[in-house]
């Protein structure tokens, strides 16, 4: 595997490829198991899988340290299942990533 993420092409392709967006109800075995992190909506979600992937622990502490990147907690989970929520969802093994669609301007 390469060591720079940024150049990283054919990971980051094979990542976009496999991103697609989940009903929150079908992540709920995945979150229960404590597997899914969420990502703030001003990161790129393909980059951050593409970052983990490659364990960038500079870049990945530095968004937990902003609130940028977390594990997803009860009070998130609670409300996309009751609003019957789609995330658009990335795995990048143990985890599953997940962001909410971003607002279109």
């Amino acid at each position: 595997m390469q060591t720079n993420p940024d150049k990283d092409t054919e990971l980051r392709a094979k990542v976009n490829r496999e991103t697609a967006r989940l009903p929150w109800s079908e992540l709920l075995k995945h979150f229960a198991q404590g597997n899914v992190v969420w990502v703030a909506n001003s990161l790129d979600l393909v980059d951050v899988a593409v970052r983990i992937s490659h364990d960038d622990k500079a870049n990945i502490s530095q968004w937990m340290h902003s609130g940028l990147l977390a594990k997803v907690n009860d009070q998130q989970a609670a409300a996309w299942l009751e609003a019957d929520a789609q995330l658009w969802a990335s795995v990048v093994s143990p985890f599953i990533l997940v962001q909410e669609q971003k607002a279109l301007n």
